[in-house]
Formats: C-alpha cells, sequence, structure tokens
C-alpha cells in the first residue's frame, strides 16, 4: 500500500515527457549542419607525465 502516490506522480511526469514540445531554434541547426568542415579539428594537446598504469600494462602484456 501506500504505492499510489508515487505511481500518479511517476505517470504524470512521463505523460509531461511525453507530450513537452520545447521550442526548436531551426536557424542555430541551420547554422550548425552548414558549419565549414574544411577547417582541422582540433585535438587535445598529449599528456607527457608518466602513466602510473604503464608498468602494469607492461605486466600484463608480458613485456616486462
Amino acid at each position: 500500500m501506500g504505492r499510489g502516490r508515487a505511481k500518479a506522480k511517476q505517470t504524470k511526469v512521463a505523460r509531461q515527457l511525453k507530450y513537452y514540445t520545447p521550442e526548436t531554434d531551426l536557424s542555430a541547426l541551420e547554422r550548425e549542419l552548414h558549419r565549414d568542415t574544411s577547417s582541422p579539428v582540433r585535438e587535445p594537446a598529449r599528456v607527457t607525465e608518466p602513466d602510473e598504469y604503464d608498468e602494469y600494462g607492461k605486466w600484463a602484456s608480458g613485456e616486462r
């Protein structure tokens, strides 16, 4: 017993999510889709610090 309120709340929230239609910014979508893809994507700089698990990786692969 006592599950009635919880179930009613879940049903209410589910119904709100099902029928909710947010405003769509079509101009932002168009800008994103037509963005210049010829420019290279910057990758994050590689970390040169030693990895604390590096020795374990060598051990696990049998290199030791």
